[in-house]
């Protein structure tokens, strides 16, 4: 049997394994050990004598992979900015965060949802986990909303919803996964997501306005404001400010000249001071040994679907089904932007089965190469390129949508995360309820990854820039 072969009933076996219920991280685990050991066995000729050797430099080769891969140093950025978002938490930011946003927006039509909205991309830039972010503002916001008049299902969607924010705008998880399996700059891709996750949130924004102006008591405007109140609920929201603009100077210098360091160095200096903040306002022991624990317990989850999926992706390897997948893709008689749109459409589909970072993990490695291939190259210069734009930067502009599309997925069901999350906080929800409450979000989602696909400048300025 060919490499190829091997690969396809190997990756079959994958998805079966996912779609019956095993965790991401072990199914690909799994898969890539079976995939090894049969690649090996079929270059000895199947002869039952080798099958030992074969299996020894299976687990050999798999054996490598988390060190080898997972000590990158960008890698540390992921509890850094993990940890970020928890302090942030046991700081009172979240809450100085609403209370802001909710004295200078609450007075548009549905005003208190679009605070929501505003106040979780805010808290997204101090946290990398969507998540913590729908967790956090279940507990914040719904009880608010509910007082004035909001439908409940309507409610725990905005806050699902507005979860999903902490995907793109940096600190992200997400983005520096997609950096380290694609083997792109980190800090480009972080500096890629602030304008796309800021043009999501006015999105989401303009939606609940204009449901607001159409739907008779959908959401009413708070007033009664004074602008010193409004002042007033700025200082203690500084602090987010401050860790954007720290990991800001840490990627890119806009005064001119090499950034102040690494985005790792940025997202340690932004920890250490929401650290400060969160002693100042009173955290206790026992708040940052849960702040610990909790950073923990994600970053090991992450970790551990990183390397599952790290022995499949070197399994892929050998089995050059990337390579054989590029090759038919750009055999396609489709036009190039049509191939691009039905990719993003089949992570739609398979995010509605797995969750987000194991769904980008599973296939980049396979559909990366494939988009670079329709661009005419990894190293293509913008000249000569399908998409009118360099590799690199196609490259950056394809993370973002897929991310963005990852996003998408945290909301879809059946299973998506955040909707599970933002139900199991509140007791007088059910997951039925948070994802009618989301569905208006679908909308506004399709309308920004269409745009983003329609004007990649939205996505390539900043990076353009550094």
């Amino acid at each position: 049997m060919e490499p190829i072969e091997i690969g396809l009933w190997v990756s079959g076996f994958l998805l079966v394994t996912v779609v019956l219920g095993m965790r991401v991280a072990f199914a690909a685990g799994l898969a890539g050990l079976i995939g090894l050991v049969w690649i090996f066995w079929a270059k000895f000729g199947y002869d039952p004598a080798r099958f030992t050797k074969a299996l020894t430099i299976a687990v050999k080769t798999a054996g490598q992979v988390p060190h080898s891969k997972v000590s990158s140093q960008a890698l540390s950025l992921i509890p850094t900015f993990i940890l970020i978002g928890y302090l942030a938490y046991y700081a009172g930011l979240t809450k100085a965060l609403f209370e802001a946003a909710k004295r200078w927006l609450a007075w548009v039509p549905g005003g208190l949802a679009v605070s929501t909205v505003f106040a979780t991309a805010g808290f997204a830039a101090v946290s990398g986990a969507s998540v913590a972010t729908s967790a956090v503002f279940a507990r914040i916001a719904i009880p608010e909303m509910l007082k004035i008049g909001y439908d409940k299902r309507f409610a725990a969607g905005v806050v699902a919803a507005g979860g999903t924010l902490a995907s793109l705008i940096p600190p992200s998880a997400i983005l520096v996964i997609y950096a380290i399996i694609v083997e792109q700059d980190v800090g480009k891709l972080l500096l890629a997501g602030f304008i796309p996750g800021a043009f999501s949130a006015l999105i989401y924004g303009l939606l609940i306005i204009g449901m607001a102006m159409t739907i008779k008591g959908f959401g009413p405007a708070v007033t009664g404001f004074t602008w010193r109140e409004r002042f007033v609920s700025l200082p203690p929201a500084l602090p987010i400010l401050f860790v954007v603009a720290t990991i800001i100077l840490f990627v890119y210098n806009p005064f001119g000249g090499d950034a102040w360091g690494t985005p790792t160095e940025g997202g340690a200096i932004g920890a250490f001071v929401v650290f400060l903040m969160a002693l100042y306002r009173g955290m206790r022991w026992a708040e940052l040994k849960d702040a610990l624990l909790e950073t923990a317990k994600l970053s090991v989850m992450i970790f551990t679907i990183i390397w599952g999926v790290l022995i499949y992706v070197r399994f892929l390897g050998f089995a050059e089904l990337p390579t054989a997948f590029s090759d038919w893709i750009t055999s396609l008689t489709l036009s190039p932007m049509l191939i691009l749109i039905c990719i993003l459409l089949a992570y739609a589909v398979l995010g509605m089965f797995m969750d987000a970072i194991g769904m980008l993990l599973l296939t980049l490695p396979v559909v990366y190469p494939a988009v670079m291939a329709l661009n005419g190259g990894e190293y293509v210069s913008a000249a000569d390129s399908t998409f009118g734009m360099s590799g690199p930067m196609c490259a950056i502009w394809f993370g973002i949508l897929v991310v963005k599309m990852a996003e998408f997925c945290l909301i879809t069901p059946p299973i998506g995360l955040n909707c599970f999350v933002v139900a199991g906080v509140r007791d007088d929800l059910t997951v039925q309820d948070v994802f009618k409450g989301v569905t208006p979000f679908f909308i506004a989602d399709g309308i920004t990854i269409a745009l983003l696909v329609a004007f990649p400048s939205i996505v390539l300025w900043l990076p353009s820039l550094a």
